[in-house]
């Protein structure tokens, strides 16, 4: 059986930095037991009201974003979809009384291509996205996970792509990445121990118990990924924190497998 995990995916320039994470996500990999058939991946960046999954060919390439180098505006990711897994998708989330619908049209955000690149540069294993739904409870995002969670054993990837701590409006342009705000590191010191303890309960209500949470999650879709990921990883239960540093002072980059 596979792993599923959390990456944060930072600022879309993460696929053309250099450091400690690009490097790290550039060896998951090699960490994995064997190649995955396809991956399955959440993006904070596809919102909607209602669960979406991706039925298409050939992927395109989202450029949600603006202000950035211009090699990132000629980057792709042409990977194929899978028709039997998205309606496998479909089919699991149907019968976890879950409303879902097909997407025969969106390319991939760079929620997903960002971090897909630096993981599998060749864009050679099929892909199926799925969107967000902020306004379910924490709950409800966890089962959506669970209800995929088999898919693990099948050779199927799956990936939350977010971010724990995640307020650009704190963001300290020009720090470096020795510079952690405390505030930051205390929410994700949170976080971290009712992940490795499995505490939903607790997790479940970080907005009301986690210190700092409305500095750190202001809006609730960059959390949201960690808990669909999480959510599949329910059989074992067990989180392991892979990867842990900072940008411009608060912007988490995180890595969580869930075995």
């Amino acid at each position: 059986m596979l792993p599923s995990y959390f990456f944060a995916h930072g600022a879309p320039s993460l696929v053309i930095e250099d450091h400690e994470y690009t490097a790290f996500l550039k060896n998951v990999a090699a960490s994995l037991p064997r190649k995955p058939k396809a991956i399955v991946i959440f993006s904070a960046h596809w919102e909607h009201n209602v669960q979406q999954v991706s039925a298409v060919q050939t992927h395109g390439t989202i450029y949600d974003f603006s202000g950035f180098p211009d090699e990132l505006y000629r980057m792709t990711y042409p990977a194929s979809g899978d028709a039997a897994l998205s309606e496998q998708v479909l089919s699991l989330l149907n019968g976890a009384g879950i409303p879902v619908v097909p997407d025969t049209n969106r390319g991939l955000d760079h929620g997903s291509w960002a971090v897909l690149k630096l993981i599998y540069p060749d864009a050679d294993i099929p892909v199926v996205a799925l969107s967000v739904n902020r306004y379910l409870s924490n709950a409800e995002q966890y089962e959506i996970g669970k209800a995929l969670g088999e898919l693990r054993g099948q050779d199927v990837l799956i990936i939350g792509s977010g971010g724990i701590v995640h307020n650009l409006r704190q963001i300290k342009w020009g720090t470096g990445p020795e510079t952690v705000d405390p505030w930051a590191l205390e929410f994700d010191t949170w976080i971290e121990q009712r992940l490795q303890e499995w505490n939903l309960d607790e997790l479940f209500r970080y907005l009301e118990l986690a210190p700092y949470a409305d500095r750190a999650v202001p809006t609730r879709e960059h959390f949201i990924p960690l808990l669909l990921a999480m959510g599949s990883g329910d059989a074992g239960r067990d989180a392991e924190l892979l990867h842990r540093s900072y940008q411009w002072g608060s912007l988490s980059l995180t890595a969580w497998r869930f075995n």
